[in-house]
């Protein structure tokens, strides 16, 4: 079960693009930062699309602005856990501070989760508009698609593209029977630039990618020197000093040196580590 995937696990290692277009998509939302979801709203429903009727939609707050509210939702979805007897603590002081990576955490987490249920399958009869109606308010953070403003938008998109298509090959029929001077080195220029596009937007594709998979490394990092039984330890501090550190902040690379020169000399010495850790915390 995914209730206990490692942090290693590929589950993290899936990118913001990706799990925005997964929300997007199940619950017709248009998310377009995982900022967005810190109220827990958009976790309350997804658990309510693979659980159908497990949580109470009524108790959850779409529009909640505070983190009141949203710590009010993540109570919600908690309960909803300890129905389903999911051993997964939620970070709640965390997520509601909308930082991104915390964020992102927790829904890679919660995607793998709904993946295993049922092979990922979407219920079909399952209506995320109209269950957001049950909600304490009916709209979220970010903009929403309702089904009627989907229907209306679908009929004035597909009429205006019918239009353009329809225009386009008449101008592309004008066009081709009065070919002016230069017009072909403009149509080579166009081509170009838009290849140059996509191929810029493949980069910033890739490079999101592997700024997230970095992320993910350095957060594994932070969880493992924040567990209880290393957090002490001189080796943990001296990676923290340099993980917390701000830019360009060559006193902390200096300070983490100097803690690991005391432990190698602790050790060369004979020091125990009792001492040391007794020391760096003092410090």
């Amino acid at each position: 079960m995914a209730a206990n995937i490692g942090i290693m696990d590929s589950a993290y290692f899936v990118g913001r693009n990706e799990i925005l277009g997964w929300i997007n998509d199940r619950l017709q939302l248009n998310l377009t930062r995982i900022e967005e979801a810190a109220s827990g709203a958009v976790q309350c429903q997804m658990m309510d699309m693979t659980h159908p009727g497990i949580v109470p939609m009524h108790k959850v707050n779409f529009d909640g602005k505070t983190e009141y509210d949203f710590i009010q939702n993540y109570k919600v979805l908690q309960d909803v856990f300890t129905k389903l007897k999911i051993d997964k603590h939620i970070e709640v002081n965390r997520l509601v501070k909308a930082r991104t990576l915390d964020n992102l955490e927790f829904l890679q987490w919660l995607k793998r989760y709904c993946d295993s249920i049922n092979g990922g399958l979407m219920n079909e009869n399952y209506n995320p508009v109209e269950r957001r109606t049950k909600g304490g308010n009916r709209s979220i953070r970010g903009p929403l698609k309702n089904s009627k403003s989907l229907q209306t938008n679908n009929s004035v998109n597909s009429s205006s593209c019918d239009a353009d298509q329809v225009a386009l090959r008449s101008s592309t029929s004008t066009g081709t029977k009065h070919m002016k001077p230069g017009a072909n080195e403009t149509s080579s220029k166009v081509q170009s630039m838009t290849k140059e596009v996509t191929d810029l937007k493949v980069s910033v594709d890739l490079l999101e990618k592997e700024r997230d998979f970095y992320f993910a490394k350095l957060r594994d990092v932070e969880v493992l020197c924040q567990a209880p039984e290393l957090e002490n330890l001189p080796m943990a501090v001296a990676i923290r000093k340099i993980l917390y550190a701000a830019d360009e902040n060559k006193e902390a690379l200096a300070e983490a040196q100097e803690i690991v020169s005391e432990l190698m000399n602790a050790e060369q010495t004979g020091l125990s580590d009792d001492s040391l850790t007794v020391k760096t915390n003092s410090e």
